[in-house]
């Protein structure tokens, strides 16, 4: 039984409510074979999709899990494939007649049956250099795959500090509802954005850098050690957390000024 079924069941009283709580979980739960069990009620729990983590996973798993999440859900973004992997999913969801939309020096892919409705919060996204938009692409297909508007702008890290007080203007100009930061080297940006704008921000430290503190070391220390009050910080070079939970705190304020 689909979602609305068991739903509309148990309000005509065709169904008990155990008899819904059993169902309920067996669509919520699927096992896939004896190497993946999906959490297809997932969306429908947290508006979250289901994230497919693909750097470890053989072509045949990942392609047999993006089917059976899509029996029953609208997207799925699949993440960190192979290079190897990349064009064949690519083709895979061409032949499938399924969409796509891919991420610029990234190798994730956001796939989707029917147009993705971009109509509920905003999300600004920066980027310290152009070396971090692999990791804010990621972020940005995320928030997409949410439902959300985005407004990106990258190289704007403070070795250039005038290039990053114009897109503050335009973000507080758009009214976007959160902003995700995303900086190797020192992670400066995130406490000069967070100390700047009037909404929560999300910090992204990845692992650009090099000598003392690389592979990301420096930019977590430096924005866990922030004084700057509503800056959250993600793990190094965690673009899905980060678009995640920036799209999470964006539709809920666009839920309430709706309501409003």
């Amino acid at each position: 039984m689909e979602l609305d079924e068991i739903l509309n069941s148990l309000k005509s009283g065709k169904i008990t409510v155990p008899n819904a709580r059993k169902l309920l979980s067996l669509y919520s739960l699927e096992k896939i074979e004896d190497f993946a069990k999906i959490d297809t009620g997932r969306k429908y729990r947290r508006g979250i999709p289901e994230v497919i983590f693909a750097e470890q996973k053989q072509l045949s798993e990942t392609k047999k899990i993006i089917q059976r999440v899509l029996k029953k859900s609208n997207s799925i973004l699949v993440s960190r494939l192979k290079k190897n992997d990349y064009n064949k999913i690519l083709e895979f969801s061409k032949k499938s007649k399924l969409k796509t939309e891919i991420g610029k020096n990234s190798t994730s892919i956001l796939i989707y049956k029917k147009p993705l409705k971009k109509n509920k919060g905003k999300v600004g996204i920066l980027t310290a250099g152009t070396s971090d938009i692999g990791v804010a692409e990621e972020a940005r297909l995320m928030c997409e795959a949410m439902n959300c508007q985005c407004i990106s702008s990258y190289d704007v890290g403070v070795a250039g500090l005038h290039r990053v007080i114009p897109v503050l203007k335009e973000f507080i100009k758009k009214e976007v509802d959160s902003i995700i930061v995303v900086a190797g080297m020192e992670g400066a940006l995130a406490t000069l954005v967070s100390s700047s704008v009037n909404v929560p921000v999300i910090g992204v430290p990845t692992s650009v850098g090099y000598g003392y503190g690389e592979k990301g070391i420096a930019a977590l220390a430096s924005m866990l050690q922030s004084c700057s009050l509503g800056l959250a910080v993600v793990n190094i070079d965690n673009g899905i957390g980060a678009g995640a939970m920036a799209a999470s705190i964006a539709n809920r304020i666009n839920m309430k000024r709706t309501k409003h």
